[in-house]
């Protein structure tokens, strides 16, 4: 196995250590991909590993890198529900507005999955509820859609 599989195998395991061991030898591998296309930062966002994100960003990690579906690793953690690492990744200049290969931004993931307080960070942060996905929705139709009144309410207020 080469390192940067490694690297990627630790990252899936959340073993912080020896990520941090594995880019300290071979910094090039900071901004490698996966089979997938996803970056180290991308990957451990989506894992939810808190402490291998904040190593990553501290390291330099291109916050905005696309995976080959054009998603961010902001939008993986709208997705999964992780506040905290929304957090840090917008705090470190992620763009709340991004769109992916299907039109979706973190704000359509965060409504489409019900997570209020990471919609509410998006909006604070000057995500664009107007912009509609390839199916020509907005994250106002989609709530409408699910029928959920406190995010509908919610997205009012912006």
């Amino acid at each position: 196995m080469n390192n940067k599989e490694e690297l990627f195998n630790q990252i899936r395991n959340g073993n912080s250590q020896a990520v941090e061991n594995l880019l300290n030898n071979n910094p090039k591998f900071l901004e490698s991909k996966d089979q997938r296309g996803s970056t180290p930062l991308l990957l451990a966002a989506y894992y939810g590993h808190e402490d291998i994100v904040q190593f990553l960003l501290d390291k330099g990690a291109t916050v905005d890198a696309l995976d080959s579906s054009g998603n961010t690793a902001l939008m993986g953690v709208c997705f999964k529900g992780y506040t905290d690492i929304a957090k840090k990744l917008i705090d470190a200049g992620a763009n709340v507005s991004q769109k992916n290969a299907m039109g979706a931004t973190c704000l359509i993931y965060a409504v489409t999955f019900n997570r209020k307080e990471i919609t509410e960070l998006l909006l604070e942060h000057g995500a664009d509820a107007t912009v509609k996905d390839a199916r020509g929705k907005t994250a106002m139709d989609l709530v409408v859609e699910q029928g959920n009144t406190e995010l509908e309410e919610l997205l009012k207020k912006y």
